[in-house]
């Protein structure tokens, strides 16, 4: 019985992380064309989602969890748009460094692992209760 549970629990951690993971995703998407309001001011950031693995005594073994959420620190890009209110001297604005066809992969990586803990935490409860119908039998 306290394996099914161990397995229930390091499935659960996984979905929360995932979870997190893509909410992070979304936020990078949504904010994807987010200029900054005058020439000094940066845009939005891209968001990394890091994890933790962390050893649990009750599972008897790891499970992860959302780390710090990092700051891509690679050049924004810029546009050439004269009237933008954003724009700089020569006409340039800064955009955000999100790439949405990344983004979007790594959102399909994120609803895969998802997936994959949500299908653990369904095989553990079949196997739960086929095991309790056996007992009772």
């Amino acid at each position: 019985m306290s394996d099914f549970l161990s397995s229930l629990r390091i499935a659960a951690t996984g979905l929360q992380a995932q979870n997190a993971r893509m909410r992070i995703i979304a936020e990078n998407i949504a904010n994807a064309d987010s200029a900054g309001k005058t020439p000094e001011e940066d845009p939005y950031r891209r968001r990394i989602p890091t994890f933790e693995a962390i050893m649990d005594s009750e599972v008897g073994g790891q499970i992860v969890e959302i780390g710090k959420v990092a700051l891509d620190q690679s050049d924004f890009s810029s546009r050439y748009e004269p009237g933008h209110p954003a724009a700089d001297a020569r006409g340039y604005v800064k955009y955000p460094n999100v790439n949405t066809l990344i983004e979007t992969m790594d959102m399909r990586s994120a609803q895969r692992s998802y997936e994959a803990n949500l299908n653990v935490v369904t095989v553990t409860r079949s196997m739960l209760g086929r095991t309790l119908d056996i007992l009772k039998g």
